[in-house]
């Protein structure tokens, strides 16, 4: 059983280790992967002390503010005069 100051950096490090298998993941398998970084990312919300709906309305916030990948567009760098 992890303690409180371990479960913050093993979450962390468990939602890399999840990344890296969805990104080389067979196509049929993606979806379970996808499923892993669910359960890691609710795991992450719980132990910083949010709840899946302020991190939704945050996200909503962000997607407002600076847009998100429906259209597919991706910003490598902003510059800032």
């Amino acid at each position: 059983m992890l303690g409180a100051q371990e479960l913050l950096p093993a979450l962390i490090a468990k939602l890399h280790e999840e990344a890296e298998e969805v990104a080389s993941a067979e196509p049929a398998a993606r979806l379970g992967e996808l499923a892993d970084i669910h359960e890691v990312l609710a795991a992450l919300t719980a132990a910083l002390g949010f709840t899946e709906a302020e991190v939704d309305e945050a996200a909503a916030s962000k997607r407002a503010e600076r847009g998100a990948f429906a259209r597919r567009l991706w910003l490598d760098e902003v510059l800032i005069p």
